[in-house]
């Protein structure tokens, strides 16, 4: 089954771009790359015909720059990536596809049956993830779990994780949170999509979480709130956070859900609904511009 976004100069860049270290990859390549992840994510979602296009629009950017500039994806002592909300999974998919860890063709089987790109990314079938998950809240008591399972063999990896403002709802959520600082676990490196958007509207009104940084740092936890649209704010936050200070680290990344498609941005409808066709190339168009 055939997957085409863009032209071949484009799949030329890309190639060019993947061949770089991660010191010779540029800004303007990752936005290029956050693009690519874009058009993917729409993509996959539109020919699913289910999905959630969404959040993963609104964590390209943060995507773009931790595959081309933070993670180390080979060796014995790769650093592990989990997700904690598994609904935004195509961007994590995508993500890998221009990496080179699978191939964009394969992003044409998302969510269809036997696929090994499910709805919510499952080590089952894809043992390249490195986590299942689909209910909300598991995913810091999975990364401290694995973080302190990492220390205690007294390997390097590091274990990051994508989390969801909406999980914040969820008790299993500060238990975690409590364990992970309580244990100083400084090889832990979560970040947090901070849309204040879930599938029932905004989170505010679903259920208030504020103040969210205040409430990790009494915790145990250090906290930076960043743009997570700017990649010069996307690469402190990270350098922050690899930061080795005795606590634990959480990024609230501050995202705009459905960013670069102006119809999706801000809108809960484009949480978890998939385009039609003329949505479809509506958005496809905005992003090839």
């Amino acid at each position: 089954m055939e997957f085409i976004v863009g032209d071949e100069a484009q799949k030329r860049r890309l190639n060019e771009i993947a061949a770089k270290s991660a010191a010779q990859v540029s800004e303007d390549d990752l936005r290029f790359v956050a693009n690519r992840i874009r058009q993917n994510a729409i993509e996959m979602v539109f020919r699913a015909n289910s999905g959630h296009p969404g959040g993963p629009l609104g964590l390209a950017d943060i995507y773009a720059y931790l595959y081309f500039k933070v993670l180390k994806l080979d060796g014995e002592n790769r650093d592990r990536l989990l997700i904690s909300n598994g609904h935004v999974c195509a961007v994590r998919y995508s993500s890998m596809a221009v990496r080179g860890q699978i191939s964009e063709a394969e992003l044409a089987t998302f969510r269809r049956l036997g696929s090994r790109l499910q709805g919510h990314p499952s080590t089952k079938y894809l043992p390249e993830v490195d986590n299942s998950s689909g209910s909300l809240g598991q995913g810091l008591a999975n990364a401290s779990g694995l973080a302190l399972g990492l220390r205690l063999q007294k390997s390097p990896a590091r274990v990051f994780l994508g989390m969801s403002d909406g999980e914040c709802q969820e008790g299993m959520t500060w238990e975690a949170a409590m364990a992970a600082a309580h244990n100083k676990l400084t090889n832990i490196h979560p970040f947090l999509d901070f849309n204040n958007i879930q599938i029932d509207g905004k989170v505010e009104k679903v259920m208030g979480i504020e103040p969210l940084d205040q409430k990790f740092t009494g915790f145990g936890w250090k906290v930076r709130v960043a743009d997570g649209h700017n990649f010069t704010a996307i690469a402190d936050a990270f350098d922050w956070s690899l930061k080795d200070e005795g606590a634990p680290k959480m990024i609230l990344f501050k995202t705009v859900l459905g960013k670069g498609v102006s119809f999706m941005e801000n809108n809960p409808d484009w949480h978890g609904s998939p385009p039609n066709q003329k949505d479809r190339d509506l958005a496809i168009s905005e992003l090839s511009a």
